[in-house]
């Protein structure tokens, strides 16, 4: 990647709506030598994907937890391909040290919590960390000093 495909990324993370006139614009480039640099990044698995960011809580779950399971062997959270689609889990990492998973939590109630935690319990032990508020929800990625 160059010091172009970076410019091409930043404009992209602050507004992923951009056309490619707009971001060739925005980059002083061609539209069709940006649309061959976003296939690039694409391609190249740099771009994964284009989102809105949500606010959860107006979205309805305004309930967030970090959970962090410990689990090993068949019966791992990490080894059921069903769980990564269930609806609460918002993110889902494989970690180092004492837990075998860190997950992002969200839901619509207290009571929604109680029962979700319950359903992870039967993977291992979980321990909640509530989220009261993200002073950082998101980053965009820069380069590297």
């Amino acid at each position: 990647m160059d010091d172009l495909d970076h410019k091409i990324l930043a404009e992209l993370q602050g507004d992923a709506r951009l056309s490619l006139n707009e971001l060739s614009r925005r980059v002083n480039l061609s539209a069709p030598a940006v649309a061959e640099r976003v296939r690039r990044l694409e391609r190249d698995q740099i771009i994964l994907g284009y989102h809105a960011q949500v606010d959860l809580t107006r979205a309805g779950l305004p309930v967030t937890a970090l959970i962090q399971v410990q689990c090993y062997g068949a019966r791992c959270l990490l080894r059921d391909p069903e769980a990564r689609a269930w609806p609460e889990i918002r993110q889902l990492h494989r970690v180092t040290g004492n837990a075998c998973c860190v997950l992002l939590a969200a839901v619509a109630s207290m009571e929604a919590f109680e029962e979700f935690i319950d359903r992870i319990a039967a993977y291992g032990t979980p321990s909640s960390t509530m989220i009261l508020s993200s002073p950082l929800p998101w980053k965009p990625v820069v380069p590297a000093l």
